[in-house]
């Protein structure tokens, strides 16, 4: 074919891209326009962020950025420079702690496959931190986000209601 060349393929331009992730500081080399969740799962090693939908529809990659749930699919590494990432592998702040939201999904069967969980959990402790006894209508509203396949959201909704009671026993 006469005028057709291949295009020369262009090196993906690199950065050093500083976060805090779970409460420690990381520099990550990497193209600043790569999918956050690539990066938590791929270099960073943090598989509990999982892949879902690829398109910020299911919830199954929901970290928290600056406290506030994010879906990682549709997050660019470059806008996270500087800010707080928590993923479900430091939401309850340390290694064998954990969060009144993940003990009251043990506690409720929040459950089935588990494939949703790391995003539910994420979302509810985000919404817990906001409001600490939230309405039925309030929980929903703050899982809208993520998607259940198993239909297990009677045990979600006992489990995020838990959680709140865990909360103000604790504050109480």
């Amino acid at each position: 074919m006469i005028g057709k060349t291949n295009p020369v393929p262009v090196p993906a331009e690199r950065s050093v891209l500083s976060f805090t992730l779970n409460g420690e500081p990381v520099a990550v080399a990497a193209p600043p326009s790569r999918r956050l969740l690539d990066v938590l799962r791929h270099d960073l090693l943090l598989t509990g962020t999982k892949i879902g939908c690829e398109i910020g529809r299911c919830g199954a990659c929901m970290v928290l950025v600056d406290g506030q749930p994010m879906n990682a699919c549709l997050t660019m590494l470059y806008q996270v420079e500087g800010r707080r990432v928590t993923t479900i592998e430091g939401i309850a702040g340390g290694a064998d702690a954990m969060h009144a939201v993940q003990l009251a999904f043990l506690e409720e069967g929040g459950y089935q496959c588990g494939y949703c969980t790391p995003g539910m959990i994420v979302s509810a402790a985000a919404l817990l931190a906001e409001k600490p006894d939230p309405t039925d209508k309030e929980i929903i509203e703050a899982l809208s986000g993520n998607l259940c396949r198993c239909t297990g959201y009677g045990g979600i909704l006992r489990a995020v209601r838990r959680a709140a009671a865990i909360g103000r026993e604790a504050n109480g």
